[in-house]
């Protein structure tokens, strides 16, 4: 934060009620200077008035004292400036009271009535004293210099200081709402700055769980597939040698399609990786608060390192957006369900397909994550249900897209433990995540029959 505004104004360094100490010495100065001429001044009053000198001495320094509490009690001086003005005396006091009073923040009636007062006082004694001079003779001029003497010495003694006064209080509250103006820039500035590293965080996490549920769908299915195969192939390695080198076959294609699927995932890390370092230019705190202080347009957010090739900002802005624009890399599509089928078919699973409704496209999201809810129900069956009967059930809709995977109890409990599939038990939560990101619904639960089903519906 900048010290400026109410920050500055809440360390006074001066005394009293001074802010600082440079004000204190000019209102001592001005004071000391007031007294001086109103104790001069106090001479020719006390003798017209017709008391001892000294008394009037006294009295026009104690007057133009008063001077000194003119930031503090403005109204005070100005009124006490007109209360002397018939004694002829506190001219310097009467200018600074009347500065002072229109450059402070009061209403502008009380400072209209005061200068009015002021104004009125002056041109009264003016008038007055000018009338006594011309009839003592000091002055030959002819009646129209009295008031035209009264007017312009009122004038020139009252609009001046009260129109500079007007001025400068003005401009100080224009400087005092630009500070603050500043500061409010600056205050929001950091706070989208924090907002930024948090939303760079979020992004950041959201990209390590979509790579997470991605390397979990691509592994689980496969590798499940390839140990359910792997299993057959050395239970029929000697009775049945052909159906084994088929087995063979089948691992090595699903080992194939597994390395591939990781190749294309680890391809796309490594091309984000690049154009993160060249986009990803975090910004220091000073470089912001210099912004909010020149009131720049420009803003930006600090980004901090990390471990991991995503760490910044720009990567998984890019990614989302990417993805959001159907420009993420091409991923499984319902067309490919056939062949996830028969690949659970091949492993020795029951599988019945039925598909209802109009085949038609959807949105790469939309056919990736109906894909994914299928393939991981089916890995299920296979980790938890080996030999159990499938069904899978597709419905295209209106306006969404419906699947349902269900399977019957299984004939060998003991069958899925022997297969030696383990379970890290994300694979429903990742489902769900995926479904409810699209705005569907996702129901997951055991059937009356001893089964289980997995039912999903995504918006078109």
């Amino acid at each position: 934060m900048t010290t400026t505004g109410e920050d500055h104004e809440a360390v006074p360094t001066g005394p009293w009620w001074w802010a600082r100490r440079r004000s204190a010495a000019l209102d001592g100065g001005l004071a000391l200077v007031s007294a001086l001429e109103c104790g001069a001044e106090g001479v020719p009053f006390a003798r017209d008035a017709g008391i001892p000198a000294s008394l009037g001495i006294v009295f026009g320094v104690l007057a133009g004292s008063v001077l000194l509490i003119r930031r503090r009690w403005p109204i005070a001086v100005v009124l006490v400036a007109i209360a002397i003005t018939p004694a002829q005396m506190g001219f310097l006091m009467g200018i600074v009271g009347l500065y002072t009073l229109a450059s402070c923040e009061l209403p502008r009636r009380v400072i209209a009535a005061l200068a009015g007062m002021s104004l009125v006082g002056t041109m009264i004694v003016t008038f007055v004293r000018v009338r006594q001079d011309m009839a003592r003779g000091d002055l030959t001029l002819g009646n129209w210099f009295v008031p035209f003497a009264a007017v312009t010495t009122s004038l020139g003694l009252t609009a001046p200081p009260l129109l500079l006064g007007l001025y400068v209080g003005a401009r100080r509250r224009l400087m005092e709402s630009l500070r603050e103006r500043a500061d409010s820039l600056e205050r929001e500035l950091q706070l989208l700055a924090e907002r930024a590293e948090e939303r760079a965080e979020w992004a950041r996490n959201e990209e390590r769980t979509r790579i997470a549920r991605e390397m979990h769908d691509v592994v689980a299915h496969r590798v499940s597939l390839m140990v359910v195969h792997a299993a057959a192939l050395q239970a029929v390695a000697r009775k049945d040698p052909e159906k084994a080198v088929k087995n063979a076959a089948l691992v090595g294609d699903m080992g194939r399609q597994a390395l591939t699927e990781l190749r294309e995932m680890l391809g796309v890390l490594r091309s984000t990786e690049g154009p993160t370092q060249a986009q990803a230019q975090p910004l220091s705190q000073p470089r912001i608060q210099t912004q909010a202080r020149t009131e720049a347009s420009e803003q930006g957010a600090p980004g901090a390192p990390d471990a991991v090739p995503l760490a910044a900002v720009a990567a998984a802005a890019a990614a989302a957006a990417s993805r959001a624009a159907g420009g993420a890399p091409e991923g499984p599509c319902l067309s490919e369900l056939d062949e996830l089928v028969g690949q659970s078919a091949a492993a020795g699973m029951t599988v019945d397909l039925s598909v209802q409704g109009a085949v038609r496209p959807y949105a790469a999201e939309v056919e990736q994550t109906a894909y994914r809810v299928v393939q991981e129900a089916l890995t299920n069956v296979h980790k938890h249900a080996a030999g159990a009967k499938t069904y899978v059930r597709l419905a295209h809709r209106s306006a969404e897209i419906a699947m349902q995977v269900e399977n019957e109890p299984p004939p060998e409990p003991a069958s899925a433990s022997a297969a030696g599939l383990p379970s890290g038990g994300n694979g429903l939560l990742g489902m769900r995540e995926r479904v409810v990101a699209l705005g569907g619904v996702f129901v997951s639960g055991p059937t009356d029959a001893g089964g289980f089903r997995v039912s999903a519906v995504i918006p078109a």
